[in-house]
Protein backbone atom coordinates (compact mmCIF):
# COMPACT_ATOMS: atom_id res chain seq x y z
CA UNK A 1 0.00 0.00 0.00
CA UNK A 2 1.66 3.17 -1.10
CA UNK A 3 2.43 5.67 1.43
CA UNK A 4 -0.30 8.42 2.85
CA UNK A 5 -0.06 11.51 2.24
CA UNK A 6 1.15 13.55 5.25
CA UNK A 7 1.32 17.24 5.71
CA UNK A 8 3.30 18.16 8.96
CA UNK A 9 3.75 22.01 10.57
CA UNK A 10 6.77 24.34 8.52
CA UNK A 11 10.05 23.26 9.89
CA UNK A 12 12.85 25.67 9.95
CA UNK A 13 15.76 23.28 9.25
CA UNK A 14 14.18 23.29 5.80
CA UNK A 15 15.57 25.65 4.31
CA UNK A 16 19.42 24.33 5.63
CA UNK A 17 18.41 20.95 4.45
CA UNK A 18 17.79 22.92 0.89
CA UNK A 19 20.69 24.61 1.32
CA UNK A 20 23.21 21.34 1.57
CA UNK A 21 21.35 19.39 -0.91
CA UNK A 22 21.87 22.52 -3.48
CA UNK A 23 26.07 21.97 -2.77
CA UNK A 24 25.67 18.64 -3.26
CA UNK A 25 23.61 18.95 -6.45
CA UNK A 26 25.84 21.81 -7.91
CA UNK A 27 29.23 20.03 -6.98
CA UNK A 28 27.50 17.21 -9.37
CA UNK A 29 25.91 18.85 -11.95
CA UNK A 30 27.00 22.95 -11.37
CA UNK A 31 28.88 22.77 -15.03
CA UNK A 32 25.59 21.94 -16.73
CA UNK A 33 22.89 23.84 -14.54
CA UNK A 34 21.82 27.54 -14.64
CA UNK A 35 20.32 27.92 -11.06
CA UNK A 36 19.08 25.47 -8.70
CA UNK A 37 15.89 27.20 -6.99
CA UNK A 38 14.37 25.94 -3.48
CA UNK A 39 10.87 25.54 -4.64
CA UNK A 40 6.97 23.87 -3.17
CA UNK A 41 6.27 24.68 0.23
CA UNK A 42 9.16 23.96 1.99
CA UNK A 43 10.45 26.63 0.44
CA UNK A 44 7.63 29.23 1.69
CA UNK A 45 8.22 30.04 5.56
CA UNK A 46 5.23 29.07 7.93
CA UNK A 47 3.67 27.00 5.28
CA UNK A 48 3.25 23.64 6.37
CA UNK A 49 4.14 20.73 3.68
CA UNK A 50 5.15 17.01 3.00
CA UNK A 51 8.37 16.66 4.52
CA UNK A 52 9.94 16.52 1.11
CA UNK A 53 12.37 19.14 -0.16
CA UNK A 54 11.31 20.19 -3.66
CA UNK A 55 14.04 21.55 -5.39
CA UNK A 56 14.07 22.68 -9.40
CA UNK A 57 17.48 22.67 -11.32
CA UNK A 58 17.60 25.13 -14.41
CA UNK A 59 19.29 23.41 -17.64
CA UNK A 60 19.38 24.57 -21.31
CA UNK A 61 17.50 21.76 -22.56
CA UNK A 62 16.44 17.99 -22.71
CA UNK A 63 19.89 16.50 -23.62
CA UNK A 64 21.83 18.16 -20.48
CA UNK A 65 18.89 17.08 -18.53
CA UNK A 66 19.56 13.43 -19.79
CA UNK A 67 23.62 14.09 -18.78
CA UNK A 68 22.55 14.92 -16.13
CA UNK A 69 21.05 11.84 -14.45
CA UNK A 70 24.07 9.55 -13.94
CA UNK A 71 25.62 12.15 -12.26
CA UNK A 72 22.66 13.00 -9.72
CA UNK A 73 22.29 9.11 -9.21
CA UNK A 74 25.77 9.34 -8.00
CA UNK A 75 24.51 11.46 -4.91
CA UNK A 76 21.86 8.94 -4.02
CA UNK A 77 19.21 9.92 -6.53
CA UNK A 78 17.09 6.78 -7.31
CA UNK A 79 13.91 7.68 -8.53
CA UNK A 80 13.72 9.01 -11.86
CA UNK A 81 10.32 10.19 -13.55
CA UNK A 82 10.24 11.90 -17.03
CA UNK A 83 7.57 14.12 -17.78
CA UNK A 84 6.74 13.80 -21.26
CA UNK A 85 3.22 16.30 -20.77
CA UNK A 86 5.96 19.20 -20.87
CA UNK A 87 8.17 20.35 -23.14
CA UNK A 88 10.25 22.43 -20.42
CA UNK A 89 9.85 19.82 -17.50
CA UNK A 90 12.19 17.03 -18.17
CA UNK A 91 12.63 15.10 -14.97
CA UNK A 92 11.30 14.52 -11.18
CA UNK A 93 14.46 12.42 -9.29
CA UNK A 94 13.73 11.51 -5.96
CA UNK A 95 15.98 10.73 -3.14
CA UNK A 96 15.54 9.94 0.26
CA UNK A 97 12.34 8.60 2.17
CA UNK A 98 9.34 10.62 1.63
CA UNK A 99 10.57 12.10 5.59
CA UNK A 100 12.43 14.09 4.74
CA UNK A 101 13.45 13.15 1.19
CA UNK A 102 14.33 15.38 -1.48
CA UNK A 103 12.55 15.94 -5.44
CA UNK A 104 14.77 17.46 -7.76
CA UNK A 105 13.12 18.92 -11.23
CA UNK A 106 15.26 19.60 -14.01
CA UNK A 107 13.96 22.37 -15.81
CA UNK A 108 14.25 24.10 -18.91
CA UNK A 109 15.97 27.34 -17.61
CA UNK A 110 13.92 30.61 -17.58
CA UNK A 111 10.78 28.64 -19.03
CA UNK A 112 7.05 29.21 -18.09
CA UNK A 113 7.08 25.88 -16.23
CA UNK A 114 10.40 27.52 -14.15
CA UNK A 115 9.02 30.80 -14.00
CA UNK A 116 5.78 29.53 -13.16
CA UNK A 117 7.52 27.74 -9.89
CA UNK A 118 9.22 30.54 -9.09
CA UNK A 119 5.77 32.89 -9.33
CA UNK A 120 4.03 30.82 -6.81
CA UNK A 121 6.57 30.45 -4.77
CA UNK A 122 7.22 34.26 -4.45
CA UNK A 123 3.94 35.35 -4.50
CA UNK A 124 3.38 32.68 -1.19
CA UNK A 125 5.91 34.30 1.05
CA UNK A 126 4.74 37.88 -0.12
CA UNK A 127 0.83 37.14 0.84
CA UNK A 128 0.48 35.84 4.21
CA UNK A 129 -3.49 34.82 3.68
CA UNK A 130 -2.59 33.09 1.02
CA UNK A 131 -0.15 30.91 2.61
CA UNK A 132 -2.84 30.11 5.63
CA UNK A 133 -5.70 29.65 2.52
CA UNK A 134 -3.23 27.13 0.90
CA UNK A 135 -1.96 25.24 4.29
CA UNK A 136 -6.10 24.57 5.10
CA UNK A 137 -6.48 22.93 1.67
CA UNK A 138 -3.15 20.67 1.89
CA UNK A 139 -4.61 19.70 5.20
CA UNK A 140 -7.94 18.84 4.16
CA UNK A 141 -7.11 16.87 1.20
CA UNK A 142 -4.45 14.98 2.65
CA UNK A 143 -7.11 13.59 5.01
CA UNK A 144 -9.69 13.62 2.02
CA UNK A 145 -6.95 11.31 0.18
CA UNK A 146 -5.40 9.73 2.49
CA UNK A 147 -2.48 8.06 0.57
CA UNK A 148 -4.04 8.85 -3.18
CA UNK A 149 -1.02 11.22 -3.85
CA UNK A 150 -1.85 12.09 -7.69
CA UNK A 151 -5.83 12.93 -6.35
CA UNK A 152 -4.05 15.37 -3.73
CA UNK A 153 -1.69 16.79 -5.92
CA UNK A 154 -4.43 17.39 -8.55
CA UNK A 155 -6.91 18.39 -6.04
CA UNK A 156 -4.50 21.55 -5.35
CA UNK A 157 -3.92 22.83 -9.52
CA UNK A 158 -6.96 24.74 -9.12
CA UNK A 159 -5.57 27.01 -6.50
CA UNK A 160 -1.79 26.62 -7.68
CA UNK A 161 -3.35 28.43 -11.20
CA UNK A 162 -5.12 31.15 -9.30
CA UNK A 163 -2.09 31.62 -7.30
CA UNK A 164 0.32 31.98 -10.78
CA UNK A 165 -2.79 33.97 -12.42
CA UNK A 166 -2.43 36.78 -9.49
CA UNK A 167 1.15 36.60 -9.50
CA UNK A 168 1.64 36.95 -12.83
CA UNK A 169 -0.57 40.09 -12.95
CA UNK A 170 1.22 41.65 -10.68
CA UNK A 171 4.69 40.55 -11.96
CA UNK A 172 6.89 41.89 -15.39
CA UNK A 173 6.27 38.59 -16.41
CA UNK A 174 3.96 37.41 -19.49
Amino acid sequence: MPARVVVVEYDQDWPILFEEERRRVLEAIGHKVSAVEHIGSTAVPSLGAKPIIDMMAGVPGEREAEECIPLLRGIGYTSVTPHPEDSDMYYCLGKGPHSVGYHLHLVRFRSAAWDDHLLFRDYLRSHPDAVRRYYRLKRRLAAQYGSERGAYTESKTSFIKSIITKARKSSSLP
